[in-house]
């Protein structure tokens, strides 16, 4: 489970700790790298990386000789009560992952709570970030966006996963594998319909590529004879409020206002004023909704109309 820590304060720094720097390195290209994060990699007293291997290229790049430990999804659980002792002890260790910023989307997490919860100091080098880099060229609305890391493999819970975002006004960002890319882009189709989307493919490297078109436009270049490689980042345009809205997507979105909490009553209100259909029609579609539900009109819960 998670690890909760404490929000209403922040805690002193443990007396004689080093310090965990969250290290952004690059997506792709290797000159993509700050020179304070490279400072800070020069001078840790150890890296912990995703993958060492990788990460030895970047600092081989840089004559960078700081020593290397592996930190990944598989050994996390052992490696972090040995990353926190060295910590604790005065240690500096600088978290990268193989690409961009630690902590999206990988291990780093794991650490980073765990680093906090002893009161460790952590302290971000910002940089790369393929979900940024991406939106900053998808021509997508940028002002407002929710990043969904990777979606859940198995069919019925990545289409519940999606069914939950049908209404979600923001740009949508997702990572996905090129192997599961085709089956995602299909199932988005059913529950989104055909939206505006962007695939953003090997950012920063020789073969980047940026595809911007509808979600149908991209399930039909996946189907070329041509595998697809490489890191992928695909936005998808939010939900957009329209005046012709159908009976069943007005009951679809009251159903999903009602499952973020708010009552019939207030999501009738809310459909309609967001919908721009009229209050009888989201009214009617809230009635029948509850009807199906089997749900009891109450007076704090009940559907009246004002």
């Amino acid at each position: 489970m998670p690890l909760t820590l404490p929000i209403d304060h922040a805690p002193e720094p443990t007396s004689g700790a080093g310090t965990l720097f969250v290290v952004a390195t690059p997506i792709g290209h290797l000159e993509d790298i700050t020179l304070r994060a490279i400072r800070t990699l020069r001078e840790a007293d150890l890296i912990a990386a995703e993958d060492t291997r990788h990460t030895r290229k970047l600092l081989t790049r840089h004559e960078i000789a700081t020593p290397l430990i592996s930190f990944f999804d598989h050994n996390k659980e052992k490696r972090t009560p040995q990353l926190l002792k060295k910590l604790l002890s005065g240690a500096s260790i600088a978290l990268v992952s193989d690409a961009g910023t630690p902590g999206v989307s990988d291990p780093g997490y794991h650490l980073i709570t765990r680093a906090l919860s002893r009161s460790i100091p952590v302290v971000p080098v910002p940089g790369p970030s393929a979900a940024i880099a991406a939106l900053s060229v998808s021509g997508l609305p940028s002002d407002s966006f929710v990043f969904l890391g990777f979606v859940p493999r198995k069919p019925g819970k990545r289409r519940a996963f999606l069914e939950a975002l049908q209404f979600e006004p923001r740009t949508l960002i997702f990572y996905e594998s090129p192997r599961r890319l085709a089956g995602l882009i299909k199932t988005m189709r059913d529950v989104f319909g055909d939206r505006q989307a962007v695939l953003a493919r090997e950012l920063t490297k020789i073969h980047e590529d940026v595809l911007r078109k509808n979600l149908s436009g991209i399930g039909r270049y996946l189907r070329t004879d041509d595998p697809l490689k490489g890191e992928c980042t695909l936005l998808v345009a939010g939900f957009q409020y329209q005046k012709d809205v159908d009976p069943e997507a007005v009951q679809s979105y009251v159903k999903w206002l009602r499952h973020r909490g708010l009552s019939p009553s207030e999501s009738a209100k809310r459909a309609a004023r967001e919908l721009g259909v009229s209050r009888n029609l989201a009214y009617q579609q809230a009635l029948k909704l509850e009807k199906k539900q089997g749900a009891q009109d109450t007076p704090s819960g009940g559907i009246a109309q004002d």
